[in-house]
């Protein structure tokens, strides 16, 4: 018995060792290149640790600023994950920089759970957040079910939910009794652009901002782990920093709050479309021009291949013999393809000036 126990282990062993079948090989593509967290987030071998809501009471606790920033897909994902970023939030603000919408308000959850599952398996050190998308969660037992698919069907951590109503406290309540942890929302909505008007900022006024404030603690009281406050003046937001037990993000909200949020997007100043000026906001600061950087490269990419400059002899790496090119013109010959026999006497040809072909053996 003892000895199939230990065959059964060997066995079992050898096929954790074994390469997955999903990992590309080598003669085709230069496979995965794994991702130094430690060092792009200058924080060392610790900075591998996976992030918890525990982690960032820890960092409010000790006064440490809080980072998070929106991704929507794998690439995204990797970059925030690899740069040591503490909280990826899979924002709804997807509809409007990645669908093209004016709006949050058209993207789906269904959607949205193509992009947490894209963004999960990109980033495995950040706290995953999925936005609740507008129309999934107008009831306390539809939140629930809905906050649920984004965990199981999603691969996210927590959710995020937009708004102070009494039906939203009831449902961030019912989520979080669900075993759910919550990031809640106020300030600007833009879930809400219908009722606020547009995207307006808010707490510009006495009750406006006694109002924010309010939702806050609520939300709190609610069991929500933190709350973004988006669109809010600098004295507001601070406000609602020292009221509140649980971490602020802002957004648009001034250097008072507990950590920042911005959209991946904007920051990166990835988009130069006349559409995407429209929206973006007043407050984000812009710390790269990728979107320059992207047409430029899409231009010379055009351009080479216009003139016949790409692929060169270094971007052309299968190799056939040169005896074997012979056969096959001869072959191409008998079904009757003289030119393309041709064609490839040619191009073994224009290969062989190259240096590409190998050597016959």
């Amino acid at each position: 018995m003892m000895m199939m126990m230990r065959r059964a282990f060997r066995h079992l062993a050898r096929q954790q060792r074994r390469p997955l079948s999903h990992v590309p090989e080598s003669a085709v593509y230069g496979g995965p290149r794994p991702q130094d967290v430690g060092a792009a987030a200058g924080a060392g071998a610790g900075a591998a640790r996976r992030v918890t809501v525990t982690t960032l009471r820890g960092k409010h606790r000790r006064g440490e600023p809080i980072t998070v920033v929106t991704a929507y897909d794998y690439p995204s994902a990797v970059h925030v994950d690899s740069a040591g970023i503490d909280v990826c939030l899979v924002g709804d603000s997807a509809a409007m920089v990645v669908h093209g919408h004016d709006t949050t308000l058209p993207i789906s959850l269904d959607v949205m759970l193509e992009h947490c599952r894209a963004v999960a398996r990109g980033a495995t050190r950040p706290l995953l957040v999925g936005d609740l998308p507008f129309g999934c969660y107008e009831s306390s037992t539809r939140a629930v079910d809905s906050a649920v698919r984004v965990l199981k069907e999603g691969g996210m951590d927590a959710i995020k939910l937009e708004g102070g109503a009494p039906s939203r406290i009831s449902a961030a309540k019912a989520i979080v009794e669900a075993g759910i942890a919550v990031m809640g929302h106020v300030g600007l909505t833009p879930q809400a652009i219908s009722v606020l008007g547009g995207f307006r900022p808010q707490g510009k006024t006495v009750d406006s901002a006694v109002k924010v404030v309010e939702t806050a603690l609520a939300l709190q009281e609610a069991g929500c782990f933190s709350v973004v406050l988006e669109c809010v003046p600098a004295p507001v937001a601070a406000a609602a920093t020292s009221a509140l037990q649980i971490p602020t993000i802002g957004i648009g909200a001034g250097p008072f709050c507990s950590g920042q949020v911005l959209v991946y997007h904007d920051l990166l100043g990835m988009m130069q479309h006349p559409h995407h000026a429209k929206v973006t906001p007043k407050f984000c600061k812009q710390f790269g021009n990728v979107g320059h950087v992207i047409n430029k490269a899409l231009s010379e990419y055009k351009q080479e291949v216009e003139t016949r400059s790409f692929p060169g002899p270094s971007h052309t790496p299968y190799k056939i013999a040169a005896a074997d090119v012979d056969g096959f013109a001869n072959a191409l010959q008998k079904m009757g393809l003289d030119e393309a026999a041709n064609a490839a006497a040619a191009a073994a040809e224009n290969a062989e000036k190259d240096g590409e072909l190998p050597e016959n053996k």
